[in-house]
């Protein structure tokens, strides 16, 4: 519990940045959009409407503990959204990653910037509360494979989303295949299924909560990884989000426990 504080110190620190971008954004007062889903894993079918601009910043900590072995992660993402049209985005995401394994008296240490993607969300239906949307993406070769930070090849995938709105709840499914290409012999046909769901506490808070797994890739393993998220959305703005949220897994292939926020703002 001290190691998980202590992260949210230092995401805390790292965020400062992002306070700042809030605090601009109080004094703009620009047109709302649809809300963000940080700290949720579960996408929804939502857009951002044509010549609409999107920035998220979400950073994870997690801390696993396996055979003697601990193992520390930090991951800080980007993604820029565009919307080209009201049902269609395009996403930019830029990663970049933090580990530290210690065991015994040994500790490895890798850092530096994974693997690049390149999304399109289009919802191609969407009527009385019920929208579906497919996403595809493309993740491109920009991580250092030999640290661990990529597969060393270019990857692509397709999520099916799905939400139903009936306020205050609303609920997300993802269904996903997707091809892992590799240099370290893991198996290449990946799938992904989760669920979220959002209760509105009032106007400007909402809890979320979220439930999902996806095959893993390592051939050597048949337990898959499987997680459990609760957490909070909180709205200052109409075009401003802050999600804090605790993710804990279900089976051994999966992180013991995670924190994961960030901050989202729409232009």
């Amino acid at each position: 519990m001290n190691e998980l504080l202590q992260a949210f110190l230092r995401m805390s620190n790292k965020f400062f940045p992002l306070y700042l971008l809030i605090s601009l954004t109080y004094l703009t007062g620009l047109t709302p959009i649809a809300s963000a889903a940080i700290p949720l894993v579960t996408d929804d079918t939502g857009t951002q409407g044509k010549g609409k601009f999107q920035l998220e910043v979400l950073g994870e900590y997690g801390y696993d503990k396996d055979d003697g072995a601990k193992e520390n992660t930090e991951d800080f993402t980007a993604s820029f959204t565009y919307g080209i049209f009201d049902p269609v985005d395009i996403v930019l995401s830029v990663p970049y990653e933090f580990g530290r394994e210690k065991e015994g008296g040994c500790t490895e240490k890798e850092q530096g910037l994974a693997d690049l993607s390149l999304e399109l969300k289009w919802r191609f239906f969407d009527r009385e509360g019920f929208s579906l949307a497919l996403k595809p993406g493309l993740t491109l070769p920009t991580g250092d494979e030999e640290k661990g930070l990529g597969p060393g090849r270019a990857n692509g995938y397709l999520f099916l989303l799905t939400s139903r709105e009936a306020a205050p709840w609303a609920f997300h499914l993802n269904l996903a295949y997707i091809r892992n290409e590799n240099k370290t012999d893991e198996r290449k046909n990946l799938w992904h299924v989760s669920l979220a769901s959002s209760y509105d506490i009032f106007k400007y808070l909402k809890f979320v909560g979220d439930l999902g797994m996806e095959k893993n890739p390592y051939r050597c393993s048949s337990v898959d990884p499987a997680y459990i998220l609760g957490g909070f959305i909180y709205s200052p703005r109409e075009n401003v989000d802050i999600g804090l949220g605790i993710k804990g897994g279900l089976t051994d292939a999966e992180t013991d426990i995670s924190v994961r926020g960030g901050v989202t703002w729409r232009f």
